[in-house]
């Protein structure tokens, strides 16, 4: 058997394992291939000691589930906070009289 047919297979053959599931040595070290099937297959399960742990997707994906926060303007963020509660009064004391 030559070198050549000792190698692994290319990244292109070795899919996931089991439909998008991957234990973390396998998708550490082939993390880049994980990457390219969340972006291409959807996301992509990682476990640790057999239990799930994290999910890797695109980032497409995660807006679809994380909507944005709309921001305000400025003007319209200080208009919609409650500031009657505040005291803003100046006080009058003008400090204390010091002798030069």
């Amino acid at each position: 058997m030559s070198k050549q047919d000792r190698q692994l297979p290319t990244t292109k053959k070795a899919g996931p394992h089991q439909g998008g599931r991957w234990n973390l040595e396998t998708a550490k070290a082939r993390f880049s291939e994980v990457v390219r099937h969340a972006r291409d297959d959807g996301p992509q399960r990682v476990s640790v000691r057999g239990r799930e742990a994290v999910v890797i997707m695109s980032v497409e994906d995660y807006d679809r589930l994380v909507p944005a926060k709309p921001r305000l303007p400025l003007v319209e963020f200080m208009e919609s906070l409650s500031l009657s509660a505040l005291d803003v009064e100046r006080e009058s004391d003008t400090g204390r009289d010091v002798e030069l």
